[in-house]
Formats: C-alpha cells, structure tokens, sequence
C-alpha cells in the first residue's frame, strides 16, 4: 500500500506512465467531469472535491479484490496501459521529475478509482475527509465504467 498527499490543483490529480504525456486536457469532458474520472493514453485523471492537498493511497494487486460499495461513495473503474516500469502519481501542477513513482511490471492493468467523504467539506471548501483509494491489477481492456455514482 502506498499513501500520499497529492496537490489536487484544478480539482484532480494524475496517475500515469512515467513515459506518457500527461494531457488530459482534452480529456475532460462533461461525461468525464460526471464521473470525476478522465483518460488518456496512458494517463487517468482523477477529479477531486478539493482543490487542496487530499489522501491518496495506491494499492498494486496481483489479481481483482473484492468491492464492497457500501464503503464508498463513487466508485469507477478503467484502463491504465504502461510501457515504463514507473507509475508517476502528482497533482497537475506538480514538477514531473519530482514527482512520487511506483514501481510496476509494464501492462496492461484495471484501475478502480474509490472516493469517499465527497460530501464531508467546510462551508470554504478547504477542510474535509475526502480520501481517494486507487487499486491497480493486470486485466483486459475496458471503457471506463462507473460502478457507483456519487449523489451530491
């Protein structure tokens, strides 16, 4: 397992391929903003409530854990495809090169994307115990899907 406090500038963060280029911006789209998720080649967004630093914990499985939703507010899942044997983890602003790296076996891997606290923060927005858990494991091809929709 691995934590982090990430910088969720512009209400996101990244978690890439150290060899991908980054750009989602593109990327997000109503349909994306609606699932606080985008994609691109080798690149998943993943939207905050926060503009703030948030808690973010990485997991890198072997084989599907089980879901149990009722531990989360929105919970959506897709494909994360990798070359280099680094996955980079920042907030958008971030410099690259000084950015958090985990290593993986290049792949192609599922990514479930789990928030929960979306609905915990102060009147300024600045407070709150939103927390962002990322799981990873080796798995097909899919359009991102979202398993549970948050109600705001």
């Amino acid at each position: 397992m691995h934590e982090f406090s990430i910088f969720a500038d512009y209400f996101q963060f990244y978690i890439q391929d150290e060899a991908a280029d980054g750009d989602l911006s593109d990327a997000w789209t109503d349909e994306a903003v609606e699932r606080m998720l985008a994609t691109e080649a080798g690149v998943v967004g993943i939207g905050t409530v926060r503009n703030m630093d948030v808690p973010v914990t990485v997991e890198i499985l072997d084989t599907e854990s089980p879901l149990d939703l009722d531990q989360w507010e929105h919970v959506v899942e897709c494909t994360l495809v990798t070359q280099s044997a680094n996955l980079v983890i920042a907030g958008c602003t971030d410099y690259f090169p000084d950015a958090a790296r985990i290593p993986v076996a290049p792949g192609t891997y599922r990514l479930r994307a789990c928030y929960a606290g979306l609905n915990t923060l102060s009147e300024d927005g600045l407070e709150g115990g939103d927390r962002y858990h990322l799981q990873l494991w080796p798995a097909p091809v899919i359009e991102p899907t979202v398993l549970k929709q948050r109600v705001a």
